[in-house]
């Protein structure tokens, strides 16, 4: 009886440690996603600029930051990307509206 229970706490620590391990290359990898991000947007890439504006208006892997959304759906308005002139309308909309920017 001894040896079950020692063999559950066993692979209960393993599901433990794999989990843990998962997590962080999850999150690591998230956090390389959004650096080469950032590199690709400065490069002028309309696809990884709306990905980042996105990502800032919804606080998704990054902190939360409105004006910053805004920064990059205009460049990637900028660059022609139709659904980024949407968001940014509505952002200008909002502004008018309420006196500030809501994402």
């Amino acid at each position: 009886m001894e040896n079950i229970e020692l063999y559950i706490i066993l692979a209960l620590i393993v599901m433990i440690i794999v989990l843990i391990l998962n997590t962080y290359r999850y999150y690591h990898g998230e956090k390389r996603k959004v650096k080469n991000l950032h590199r690709f947007a400065n490069e002028g890439e309309t696809e990884a600029q709306s990905t980042l504006a996105r990502r800032y208006q919804k606080g998704d892997m990054v902190k939360k930051d409105c004006q910053r959304a805004a920064f990059w759906y205009q460049r990637a308005a900028f660059s022609g990307d139709k659904e980024a002139k949407g968001h940014l309308k509505n952002f200008f909309d909002d502004k008018k509206k309420l006196k500030k920017t809501k994402c």
